[in-house]
C-alpha cells in the first residue's frame, strides 16, 4: 500500500524538486555574478531549505542533534556515512552556518540546474573517480581553500553510498589530504540514519514517512593525536550510532 501512495507523492516531490532547482539556478547565477560569495551563499542556503521542504510532500522529518558542538569561524572537516543524496541536502541546509563544502564526483558539475553550477562555483571540487592523481590534488585544493578561509569540507570517506544503511569500510586517503593540508581543522564525526530508505525502490517511487536523522558528534582536533588515531576514531564514532 505505501508504495502504490508513494507513486502520485513522488510525481508531486519531483515536480516540486526540478521547479527548485530550474528556479534558484537563475538566483544563483544572478547573486554569484552580481553580488559575489555572500549573496550567492545566502541563494544556497535558501535553495537548501526548499529542497529539504520538499521532502515533506512524502512524509519526511528530520532531527538533528549536536548543532550547537560546531566551531565557528574554523576549518572544519565533516567525515560522514553515506546513504542517498538526502545526506547532502540536509548537511546544506542544518549546517548551513559553517559553509559546507562538497568534494563531488565530476559527473555531478554538468547539466544539473543548481546543483553543478553550486559545485562549480560554491567552493567545492569535483573528482574524477578513474584518475587518482586529479581526485588527491583536487582534495588538496580543497584543504588549502577551507584552511584559508575557515569553511567546511564535507567528505564521506566509504566512497560511494550504501543502499541499505549498512556502512562500509572507510578509506583514509581523502581525509588524510584533508588533515595534512588544513592543520588547524577539526574533524567532526556526522551519522546518518534512515536516509536510504528515501530510495529503497529506487528513484522512483521514493520511500514515504522516513525520520532522517542526523547526529553531529565531537570534533576533534587534527593536532590532538596521529592521523591513525584520528582515523580510526573517527570511523568507529560514525559507524557506532548507525541504526540499523
Amino acid at each position: 500500500m505505501e508504495k502504490i501512495i508513494s507513486y502520485p507523492l513522488s510525481a508531486i516531490y519531483y515536480l516540486l524538486f526540478g521547479t527548485t532547482l530550474a528556479f534558484f539556478h537563475v538566483v544563483q547565477w544572478i547573486c554569484f555574478n552580481l553580488f559575489g560569495y555572500k549573496a550567492h551563499k545566502k541563494s544556497v542556503d535558501v535553495l537548501s531549505f526548499f529542497l529539504v521542504a520538499n521532502t515533506y510532500v512524502l512524509g519526511t522529518r528530520y532531527k538533528v542533534s549536536g548543532l550547537e558542538k560546531l566551531p565557528i569561524d574554523t576549518p572544519l572537516i565533516i567525515a560522514s556515512n553515506h546513504q542517498s543524496l538526502y545526506d547532502i541536502t540536509s548537511i546544506c541546509w542544518f549546517m548551513r552556518k559553517v559553509h559546507p563544502k562538497f568534494i563531488s564526483k565530476i559527473e555531478l558539475g554538468k547539466g544539473i540546474p543548481s546543483i553543478s553550477y553550486n559545485l562549480n562555483h560554491g567552493g567545492s571540487v569535483l573528482i574524477d573517480r578513474k584518475d587518482p592523481k586529479q581526485a588527491l590534488t583536487a582534495i588538496r585544493v580543497m584543504a588549502e581553500y577551507i584552511e584559508t578561509n575557515k569553511r567546511s569540507a564535507v567528505i564521506f570517506p566509504e566512497g560511494t553510498r550504501s543502499k541499505t544503511g549498512r556502512p562500509r569500510p572507510f578509506a583514509e586517503n581523502g581525509l588524510k589530504i584533508l588533515c595534512k593540508y588544513a592543520p588547524s581543522a577539526y574533524v567532526v564525526p556526522v551519522t546518518i540514519n534512515n536516509a536510504w530508505k528515501m530510495t529503497k525502490w529506487g528513484s522512483f517511487p521514493l520511500g514515504l514517512g522516513n525520520h532522517i536523522e542526523l547526529i553531529i558528534h565531537d570534533p576533534i582536533p587534527v593536532k590532538a593525536k596521529p592521523f591513525a588515531e584520528l582515523f580510526a576514531e573517527t570511523e568507529q564514532t560514525v559507524i557506532g550510532s548507525i541504526k540499523l
